[in-house]
């Protein structure tokens, strides 16, 4: 009887562990560990009835580790579905009427914050800061330098291929119909941009301001978060 009752506390013991387990996941996966509810109440009555259950209490453990298997391989499965939701997204390009918007053809390069771009290096006190004042910024909203008479700092554009361009900088060279892309490093201006000539899209003129907390609201749009993934994930692979 002792050795029965020694076993029996075992069962208990990995009862919890893999209640907590199944917790973990559950807060993971969503996903709701009803399996050890049932396996408690199979152990506790084990422990009133002696050896008559403690064959279908080990059973209870059993299927509580086939669920616990089960669980581990839900979470990939509903993340790659999330991955295919966003992949399959419209784009901006396909959701947007953007014939309402005032067309302007530029000449558009790339650039980035170091040195052959700008001078400066990572040491230099104004690394990757605008002429507007905000850090330079890849994302959905991105900062982009412009002929300020032309595009006053805060004017927002749509960049096809590119995403929203919010003008932030300027540059010596940028004068006119220009516009100069930031992407974080050279390699990414080569692969995914170059030099292209193009139309895009004037969606609001600048007011010559532009705050790091009118960039993050744009960037933090709910609404856009879809969007925004495909924008940013070209230069993540």
């Amino acid at each position: 009887m002792n050795i029965i009752t020694k076993w029996m506390k075992r069962t208990v013991m990995s009862a919890l562990f893999i209640g907590a387990l199944l917790t973990t996941f559950h807060s993971i996966s969503g996903v709701e560990a009803r399996s050890l509810v049932q396996l408690q109440q199979n152990a506790e009555q084990a422990g009133k009835d002696g050896n008559s259950n403690y064959e279908h209490t080990l059973k209870s453990v059993g299927v509580a580790f086939k669920f616990l298997k089960e669980a581990v391989s839900l979470e990939p499965k509903i993340s790659a579905t999330e991955a295919v939701a966003i992949e399959q997204a419209p784009t901006l390009e396909e959701s947007i009427d953007w014939s309402k918007y005032q067309i302007r053809q530029v000449i558009a390069t790339g650039y980035t914050a170091f040195y052959e771009s700008t001078g400066k290096n990572p040491d230099h006190p104004s690394f990757g800061i605008t002429y507007s004042g905000v850090k330079v910024k890849r994302d959905l909203y991105s900062t982009v330098a412009a002929d300020l008479n032309v595009f006053p700092i805060g004017t927002i554009l749509f960049i096809p291929e590119y995403g929203y361009g919010v003008v932030a900088d300027k540059g010596g060279a940028i004068k006119g119909n220009k516009l100069d892309l930031y992407y974080e490093t050279v390699d990414d201006v080569y692969n995914n941009w170059g030099k292209k000539t193009l139309d895009v899209y004037i969606v609001e003129m600048g007011d010559g301001t532009l705050t790091e907390e009118d960039l993050r609201l744009l960037n933090e749009n709910e609404a856009m978060q879809v969007f925004r993934q495909q924008y940013i994930k070209s230069e993540k692979k």
